[in-house]
């Protein structure tokens, strides 16, 4: 899983595992952000939607855990 940690001077500074890597911005499709998830194909990056949802639920349930809400 590819995950944007953050954006700086036209560049993706994106999460591989343990792995920090920059990817040019002009490599990356349109609409991707801090937080996006990607996968690598073919043809390119491509944004995975259902992967960056999942992975927003799941930390949202994390910190309801660790903050004691409901």
């Amino acid at each position: 899983m590819i995950i944007v940690d953050r954006i700086e001077e036209g560049f993706a500074v994106v999460c591989i595992g343990e792995l920090r890597r920059d990817i040019p911005l002009s490599e990356l499709p349109e609409g991707v952000h801090e937080g996006s998830v990607l996968k690598e194909t073919d043809s390119g990056y491509q944004l995975d939607l259902p992967a960056e949802q999942e992975r927003r639920r799941r930390l949202s349930e994390r910190t309801k855990r660790i903050f004691g809400q409901k």
